[in-house]
């Protein structure tokens, strides 16, 4: 008799295929592999097709499928490559957990942060791509409400929506904590009503009388080099930046529409959005533009 016409019992195909006779019983049991027959006294035997099936199902198992999902497939309910792509998407969307996770707990490490902090940060990370960017929608949309879309200030709602797609597969502590920050920043009610009056002023304002970049020159090395805005230096540096024949009025009204559009909070979401999109850094601007404004009210 040839091994393709001989029955083996459970012991038998135990020592053929290293499994262990209970984990057989069970597939049996669960009719993945069932019994080609049972002997006269009711032991059950397999014929060669059982190896084969047996190794089969240990693979699988081995893959991660359930027994539900192998018995699917070897009753041809599912094609195999079906479910082999099914589950490798199962795969990519537990590794990417798994490196979200790691990146919560590096970040922990480094922030020595506390059991509660841990709880909220993994919470926050661990949100969808779509989830997340429901988070960043739900504030832009409630803060810039009523605002036309194509008003001049409209722009800053647009950028605000700027959510990368997803943490990076292997997102740093400092993507991670960007993510926790930013997540915590657009529910600040201070933040979203200095968002919206931005956006309200950028829509019916005329030209400031100054050059953006010229100021920024100017004002940024004042702030390097510890330049006070009430000194003899610094008026001399302002009159630099700013027309000298600007009257006091205009400069206190310049002075109160420039401290409109300098936050620390509003340039901090542009750098955690940096963060996380991985664009490359910029310098603050806000200090600088602190200066000039001190700078305009102490010589206005």
């Amino acid at each position: 008799m040839s091994d393709r016409e001989k029955l083996f019992t459970i012991g038998e195909l135990a020592r053929r295929t290293g499994l262990s006779v209970r984990t057989i019983r069970f597939w049996s049991d669960s009719e993945v592999v069932p019994p080609t027959e049972r002997s006269v006294s009711g032991y059950r035997l397999y014929d060669a097709e059982a190896v084969a099936r047996l190794e089969l199902v240990r693979t699988l198992r081995e893959l991660g499928l359930d027994l539900p999902t192998v018995r699917k497939v070897l009753l041809r309910q599912a094609t195999l490559a079906d479910v082999a792509a099914a589950h490798a998407r199962a795969i990519d969307a537990e590794i990417r957990g798994l490196r979200v996770r790691r990146a919560v707990l590096r970040s922990v490490a480094h922030r020595d942060s506390s059991t509660e902090e841990m709880r909220i940060m993994h919470k926050m990370a661990k949100l969808s791509a779509a989830e997340r960017q429901r988070v960043i929608d739900d504030f832009v949309d409630a803060t810039f409400a009523g605002i036309p879309e194509d008003a001049p200030g409209a722009h800053i709602a647009r950028g605000m929506r700027t959510m990368p797609p997803e943490l990076p597969d292997d997102p740093s502590p400092q993507q991670v904590d960007a993510w926790i920050e930013l997540a915590e920043l657009v529910a600040d009610s201070g933040f979203q009503e200095r968002c919206r009056q931005m956006a309200m002023a950028g829509a019916d304002s005329p030209d400031m009388p100054v050059d953006p970049n010229r100021v920024n020159e100017l004002v940024g090395r004042a702030v390097a080099e510890g330049v006070a805005p009430d000194s003899a230096q610094g008026r001399q540096i302002l009159r630099q930046a700013l027309d000298a024949d600007l009257p006091a009025a205009e400069r206190r009204h310049l002075a109160d529409r420039m401290a409109l559009f300098t936050d620390r909070r509003v340039e901090r979401y542009w750098e955690l959005l940096g963060i996380l999109n991985g664009w490359p850094r910029r310098e603050p601007m806000v200090p600088g533009w602190e200066w000039f404004i001190a700078a305009l009210r102490v010589n206005a």
